[in-house]
């Protein structure tokens, strides 16, 4: 993934995405395949540690433990801890750092995770579905403080969800994950220019010599709905109905396709 970006990582239940970045954290062991983060080889020491940031599904905090004693512990665990910043971007969030976190709602205990990830100062930050349980409006502060730590430079993230309209909005890189394998891994930009919706004829079928690829399709007795993916040398048909699909219809478009592999 590109340094700096906002990295989408989607894909049905089962697919692997936890077990992924608990890879790339070094919690869980390869059983075949490299991977590299941040240069070198995931695993379980300080050196490599420092700049990853992780906040597991099930937000894990102490929860009869308040703000003001879980940031005490990070100051003690992280060579490069930000004090000043973490209890100033809770404080604005009116969140009190000395109520139990336990008594906190959801998407106080989520910005509180959130917070004491960044405050560590990581260079890669790991996020496993951290909006899940949250209503529309926590998910929203939530993911508006994500993109403003981003903003503010030195930070790439990589995001699980299932909520594709959330990571649209915040999201420039696509990963999707789907029948064991990597189904898409590009730029949201280059994704959305490369794919067309066509609507034609039912008669009219696109075959190899046409020079895109099919991703998915749908037919009806009259009509037939392609979601393709074009390559440099394509020349679209006049004769099909041309429409942009968006993100969230092209990421729907490769599960399926790889669901239809699976059961092939």
């Amino acid at each position: 993934m590109p340094e700096g970006s906002v990295c989408a990582l989607v894909g049905p239940n089962g697919a692997g995405k936890s077990t992924l970045l608990k890879l790339l954290t070094g919690l869980s062991s390869k059983s075949s395949g490299e991977s590299t983060v941040l240069g070198e080889t995931p695993k379980q020491n300080e050196d490599f540690l420092e700049n990853i940031g992780y906040l597991a599904q099930e937000i894990p905090l102490y929860k009869s433990l308040n703000s003001n004693d879980h940031i005490a512990m990070g100051k003690h665990l992280n060579k490069r801890w930000d004090d000043a910043f973490i209890r100033k971007r809770l404080t604005d969030l009116s969140i009190p750092l000395g109520r139990p976190v336990g008594k906190l709602s959801g998407g106080q205990r989520a910005q509180v995770a959130l917070a004491l990830a960044l405050a560590k100062k990581p260079k890669l930050l790991l996020l496993d579905e951290p909006v899940a349980a949250l209503d529309p409006l926590a998910r929203h502060d939530f993911l508006s403080s994500l993109s403003q730590a981003v903003a503010d430079g030195g930070l790439s993230v990589i995001m699980s969800s299932h909520l594709l309209a959330d990571l649209e909005r915040i999201s420039d890189h696509v990963i999707v994950l789907a029948a064991g394998r990597t189904q898409l891994c590009d730029n949201i930009e280059d994704v959305l220019k490369s794919h067309r919706l066509l609507v034609g004829p039912r008669k009219d079928s696109i075959t190899d010599e046409t020079g895109y690829s099919v991703i998915h399709e749908t037919h009806t007795a009259k009509q037939s709905t392609l979601l393709v993916r074009l390559t440099s040398k394509t020349k679209l048909p006049t004769h099909w109905q041309q429409q942009d699909p968006n993100i969230e219809e092209i990421i729907l478009a490769y599960m399926g396709q790889a669901k239809q592999g699976e059961v092939e």
